[in-house]
């Protein structure tokens, strides 16, 4: 993976002989970095291996490999910078360090590494790297489980996969339940049954947790679906539509009609995935565009003949570069922490396909192909995939634009001397101050950014249950003191020269802070405020309409009389995704803790619940989930359980947080 064409060919013609460094040679802007570099590439070795160049405050720019270190690292000594963003890099370097290793293959891997855990700025870098789903035929209980699955691949079983997003899994799997009849239930609800679920009802399960069939005749359905889901659903269908003629011919229409509606299951699964390929068992298809100094790169995942889905990225990477060298950059840390199948197709030709072949191939045990087709019906995946990548690119462009005009509306709105490029806001989530969690959430000119999310579980005992004043202070307390000392406001580079906007990462600090609450809460925040020294963050107070009517927000600024935005303006709507984010996201922190709480202490979390009328609740429901669904009327036939228990343990479970 070369930083461009004009620098591998550089290479190639570097040799490990020493050259005199011709200082005046070098432009004036590269003259540091240079002798830097020089001084460093004196004693490398002219073995493959892997470079890290690094900026005067210790951060890494740039890592790469080279088949050669001492012929890469001659390319950068000589102050050769055939495009700009090469010129940048060479200026900032102060400092290099080194890995040799046995092959080039194990330095690609050692870089791909390196390039996810450091994230250097001068690296291509694959965003939203989401784990993919599964789909889990469990191998650790006789009666084996459907399952999603997500993560590391701990539990005994087949794993089916990958899936592009849980929808998919989702609707294969629902398909799957109906022509296969296996459980989704898990292990331990399976062995509390005493009758059969309503799954087994509506012909989704077999039932096999109440004897409805025997675990032999399970076995053979668990069978039919692993053989299906490993690419002989041809023979599955024909072995199907033989029994269901065999039924008819004896008259056993209501067998025959089982029959039937499975083999309905089974061809909704494939009728639903559009584009299935003919002659290609397995596959990973990748086509990237660029467009206005963006890139996307579009992958469709192929197995056993099914197309199980699609998903768009969109990788950082300077404008400068080609899309096959964005292309190249984006496969190996794509397949860092993913199997790779047999075959990965590719838009464009890559110059470390050759080597990442050979990565992927020694991991996998097995041989993989990595190739661009020129015709036919690989060709035809690979163009589908380049529509749809053209196609994601241009919504994420009108998306892009709509939000920096967003961000410019609010900039106005508010008094503020620029588009803010980090917003945070603000919420806390509570029911009568049990399980208090205060949320943050975070969104910039890419729209949320949800790895910035952060929430905090409300740690004073000094604070009265349910003061949200107190809750807000904890948080805003907690949140900038700790971004003082991780990073200081003064010590916040500039954008580097050369950058554009888009590149520019989303800063530490925030340029809005937004504050569920009216002027108690906007209060408190001015006083924490006041107290940490933070200055130049815009604080807006976003106080609920009367009846808590969305469109009748009022915000109250700094300097500023408290007043409304016009019902229709964008960005009023804009802010209340915010706020309605935050509170989403608040929610979703203290439910999360709630049911954590539930687990370790049961029904006594519940004020006026002990031992006694927990067992009593149990015996009569049976499960917590039954409890918890349970309406008032249910809870006051419960024996030992009066009208005013009944009533708390119903709005334990259904009173909204706030």
């Amino acid at each position: 993976m070369t930083d461009s064409p004009d620098l591998a060919e550089t290479e190639e013609a570097s040799s490990s002989v020493d050259f005199a460094f011709d200082e005046k040679a070098v432009p004036s802007s590269l003259r540091a970095g240079t002798a830097v570099i020089h001084a460093f590439w004196k004693t490398l070795p002219n073995a493959p291996g892997v470079y890290r160049m690094i900026d005067a405050e210790g951060t890494v720019l740039y890592v790469g490999k080279a088949h050669s270190l001492k012929k890469r690292v001659a390319s950068y000594a000589r102050g050769i910078a055939p495009t700009a963003r090469i010129a940048r890099m060479i200026a900032e370097t102060a400092a290099m360090e080194f890995v040799t290793t046995q092959t080039e293959t194990e330095a690609l891997l050692l870089e791909i590494n390196l390039i996810k855990s450091l994230k250097p700025r001068f690296n291509v870098l694959l965003r939203d790297d989401k784990s993919f789903p599964y789909i889990l035929l469990t191998g650790d209980h006789p009666a084996p489980q459907l399952t999603k699955h997500r993560g590391a691949r701990t539990r005994k079983g087949d794993y089916f996969g990958p899936f592009a997003s849980v929808l998919a899994v989702n609707r294969t799997m629902n398909a799957l339940e109906r022509a296969f009849l296996i459980r989704s239930c898990t292990d331990s609800v399976f062995s509390t049954r005493t009758r059969p679920c309503l799954l087994h009802q509506i012909k989704r399960c077999s039932a096999p947790c109440t004897g409805e069939v025997s675990i032999e005749d399970y076995a053979g359905l668990v069978g039919e679906a692993r053989a299906f889901l490993t690419g002989k659903s041809k023979a599955i269908k024909e072995a199907m539509a033989h029994e269901m003629e065999q039924a008819a011919e004896t008259l056993e229409f209501e067998r025959a009609a089982r029959y039937r509606d499975r083999l309905a299951a089974l061809s909704a699964i494939q009728s639903t995935q559009g584009i299935n390929p003919r002659s290609i068992e397995e596959a990973d298809v990748f086509a990237v565009h660029e467009q206005a100094g963006q890139f996307c790169i579009e992958v469709f995942f192929f197995r056993t003949g099914q197309n199980w889905g699609n998903r768009a990225y969109f990788p950082k990477a300077d404008r400068t570069l080609s899309e096959a060298e964005v292309l190249d950059a984006f496969l190996g840390q794509f397949y860092d922490d993913k199997p790779a199948p047999r075959l990965v197709l590719l838009s464009h030709e890559v110059e470390g396909g050759e080597i990442l072949q050979q990565a992927l191939s020694l991991r996998a045990g097995h041989r993989i192909e990595i190739a661009t087709p020129k015709r036919g019906e690989k060709r035809d995946l690979v163009e589908h995939a380049l529509t749809n990548a053209r196609e994601a690119l241009g919504r994420r462009l009108a998306e892009s634009s709509s939000q920096l005009k967003l961000l410019e509306g609010v900039a106005e709105a508010f008094s503020l001397e620029e588009a803010p490029r980090r917003i945070e806001v603000y919420d806390n989530s509570h029911i009568m101050g049990t399980n208090a969690v205060g949320g943050m959430v975070v969104a910039g000119r890419e729209g949320f950014a949800k790895t910035h999310y952060r929430k905090f579980n409300i740690k004073s005992t000094e604070i009265t249950p349910g003061d949200d004043y107190g809750m807000m202070r904890e948080v805003l307390q907690r949140r900038f003191s700790r971004l003082i000392k991780e990073a200081p406001k003064d010590d916040i580079a500039e954008p580097k020269e050369g950058t554009e906007p888009d590149d520019v990462a989303m800063p530490s600090w925030p340029d809005l802070v937004l504050i569920d609450g009216g002027a108690g809460q906007m209060q408190v925040a001015r006083e924490v405020f006041a107290d940490l020294g933070v200055e130049d963050v815009a604080l807006v107070g976003v106080a609920k309409g009367v009846d808590r009517d969305a469109g009748r927000e009022t915000f109250i600024v700094e300097g500023k009389s408290p007043f409304k935005l016009a019902p229709r303006d964008p960005v009023l709507y804009f802010v209340q995704r915010l706020r309605d984010e935050a509170h989403r996201f608040a929610i979703g922190a203290h439910r999360q803790k709630r049911s954590k709480s539930m687990k370790e202490g049961g029904l006594q979390e519940i004020g006026g619940i002990g031992p006694q009328r927990k067992r009593a609740l149990l015996r009569h429901f049976g499960t917590l989930k039954a409890i918890e669904r349970a309406s008032m009327a249910d809870l006051e036939g419960c024996p030992g359980i009066d009208q005013a228990t009944a009533r708390k343990v119903y709005d334990f479970f259904h009173e909204k947080a706030s």
